[in-house]
């Protein structure tokens, strides 16, 4: 659920828990609780920087198995509902 559909499945879960994780941690009720913002940074640096490097090493291989995960950049399903919805919430405010 927590996935966009659009990615149709390509993604890897491990770096899908970290963000995750990351994620439920900036949403702490308790502004002193929340990791800051290059903390943040850092951790999502190293998810992409982890992504990057298993690619090189597999040679440019899947990482994600058998999956083919081609994305076009063709939108042809205009009327099909989003995959997401925002919805307004109040910001604590400034730190």
């Amino acid at each position: 659920m927590l996935v966009d559909r659009d990615l149709r499945g390509c993604f890897d879960p491990v770096e899908l828990e970290k963000a995750v994780d990351l994620s439920l941690q900036c949403t702490q009720s308790l502004p002193t609780l929340r990791p800051k913002m290059s903390e943040v940074l850092k951790i999502l640096e190293g998810l992409v920087g982890q992504s990057v490097r298993a690619e090189e090493s597999q040679g440019g291989a899947d990482l994600y198995g058998e999956r083919t995960c081609s994305f076009s950049q063709n939108y042809s399903d205009v009327h099909e509902e989003p995959s997401f919805i925002i919805e307004a919430i109040e910001l604590s405010g400034p730190r």
